[in-house]
């Protein structure tokens, strides 16, 4: 098939830059990918700081909070597994909303739409959540469980190893990371199929399962294209990552630096470091938002110049009552 990437790389940033509201749903799609980076940049100095284990380099407040915590632990436990599964409603929630919100507006912009206006777009979005909830639980599950399965069954081989030369135990380390090396390659296949039963969702209103199987029929019709598209599109993200990345590496090395050379005896770099963070989080988040906007938008435009026979009623705006 002749697939022009091309037109649809240069389309999708036509359409992102154009209607800058879909940057904010970007935003919030890009909220369930976790940027990840933030909670490592303190976690690298843990080791040799040259705390003694006693406390006496920790502020009055930290030690009252630690004091608390372990009087109190159930309590803490318990509010902090509740407290960890609103934030994960929440993210689950805006962050599908925020992928329907690209995939439906795109749609409405090839429809001949001249513009988005948020809270409409929003609405609309929100009658697909619970099937593209249930297409992310339902192929996801299994990989879980394998991973779990496999977690499983490695710690119940170092219990029983424990005290003992078990070779058998080594050999199992090698088993264990080659499963989960082939599942790599097979994760990334669902993740592809995932890409087109998610639009198959949205521009076609089909339900899971039919999206799975359309998203399947899709993938096996183009897999050249498909694939070659992930390839560019992942070189795109990886670069736009790097250079989003570019400013917290400037401040954090030097700090980093400064803090060894410090011997630990001072946390201003620490603190100058979490400052800058704080101060360019929001300008990352907006970047990152619109790397989202683009990504799903050149997915969105090449699910529909896939499936041009199916495409007529899948632009078609959805009526402001939806």
């Amino acid at each position: 098939m002749n697939f022009d990437f091309g037109e649809v790389l240069t389309r999708a940033w036509q359409i992102v830059w154009k209607h800058r509201v879909l940057w904010i749903f970007g935003i919030l799609a890009s909220c369930g990918r976790g940027g990840g980076g933030g909670g490592n940049f303190g976690g690298g100095s843990g080791g040799d700081n040259g705390f003694d284990g006693s406390g006496a380099d920790l502020p009055p407040q930290f030690l009252q909070w630690f004091e608390w915590i372990q009087n109190n632990l159930t309590q803490f436990i318990a509010i902090s597994v509740a407290l960890l599964c609103v934030i994960w409603i929440v993210i689950a929630f805006l962050s599908t909303i925020g992928k329907v919100g690209l995939i439906h507006g795109t749609a409405q912009v090839e429809g001949g739409v001249e513009s988005l206006i948020f809270g409409q777009l929003f609405s609309e979005s929100t009658p697909y959540f619970w099937r593209m909830f249930g297409l992310a639980l339902v192929m996801s599950l299994p990989f879980l469980i394998v991973i779990v399965a496999l977690a499983a069954g490695l710690s119940l081989l170092v219990v029983s190893a424990i005290g003992e030369n078990n070779v058998g135990l080594l050999a199992s380390i090698p088993l264990f990371l080659g499963c989960l090396c082939l599942l790599i390659p097979l994760m990334l296949v669902v993740g592809m199929i995932i890409r087109q039963s998610e639009r198959a969702i949205v521009l076609e209103d089909l339900g899971v399962m039919p999206a799975i199987s359309r998203g399947w029929e899709i993938f096996r019709a183009n897999l050249g294209p498909i694939i070659l598209l992930t390839i560019m599109l992942a070189i795109i993200g990886v670069v736009v990552s790097f250079i989003i990345a570019i400013p917290i590496f400037i401040v954090v090395f030097p700090a980093l630096f400064a803090f060894a050379l410090s011997e630990a005896q001072s946390w201003t770099p620490m603190i100058f470091v979490g400052v800058c963070i704080c101060l360019f989080l929001p300008v990352a988040l907006i970047l990152n938002g619109i790397m989202t906007s683009y990504i799903e938008t050149v997915w969105t435009l090449t699910y529909m110049r896939l499936t041009k026979p199916h495409a007529g009623k899948s632009v078609a705006p959805v009526e402001a009552n939806a």
